[in-house]
């Protein structure tokens, strides 16, 4: 059986990772859809598809749970109606949704497609945040998983999310 997830992962965190995890023990293979990634470099959304793309593979591959997994970019279209179709069309065949959006479920169920709960002991962390606490010089890099901690230092992500919130203070 396969598995489907959507997220941004504006970063991905540990929570992210516990649930993907989590699923993994139910089903074979686990697609995970990075979602609006026509989007970066914004407070909400600083990191790119690309960016994303590589710190969840060194999560997975440092838990050698890569080769279980898809990632699979996909830019916003704008409409819930159409997006499940768009989700479907370029993604592997998938039986089950995982996803704790209630819109998500919702418009996911509407195709006949069985819909589950994320589960994470660590319902706590979310990306907001976490993306806070980077602007803050707070304590972000527990909430993350190593490899993406690592990632996110080579990148600067703390400086570019600083210059990002500066540039937007000015509009």
């Amino acid at each position: 059986m396969r598995g489907l997830v959507v997220g941004r992962f504006q970063p991905y965190h540990s929570g992210h990772h516990q649930a993907i995890k989590n699923i993994l023990g139910e089903v074979d293979e686990l697609v995970i859809v990075i979602g609006s990634t026509q989007k970066s470099y914004e407070r909400e959304n600083p990191f790119t598809a690309g960016e994303r793309i590589e710190m969840i593979s060194e999560a997975l591959k440092k838990d050698k749970l890569f080769g279980a997994c898809f990632l699979v970019p996909i830019a916003d279209v704008g409409e819930n109606a159409v997006w499940t179709k768009k989700v479907r069309s370029h993604c592997p065949r998938f039986d089950v949704v995982y996803s704790n959006n209630p819109l998500v479920k919702q418009l996911f169920e509407g195709e006949g497609i069985q819909s589950k709960p994320m589960v994470s002991k660590l319902k706590d962390i979310d990306s907001t945040q976490v993306r806070k606490l980077m602007l803050s010089n707070g304590e972000w890099r527990k909430l993350l998983p190593k490899p993406v901690v690592d990632y996110l230092s080579s990148i600067k992500a703390v400086e570019r999310m600083k210059a990002i919130a500066k540039n937007e203070e000015k509009f």
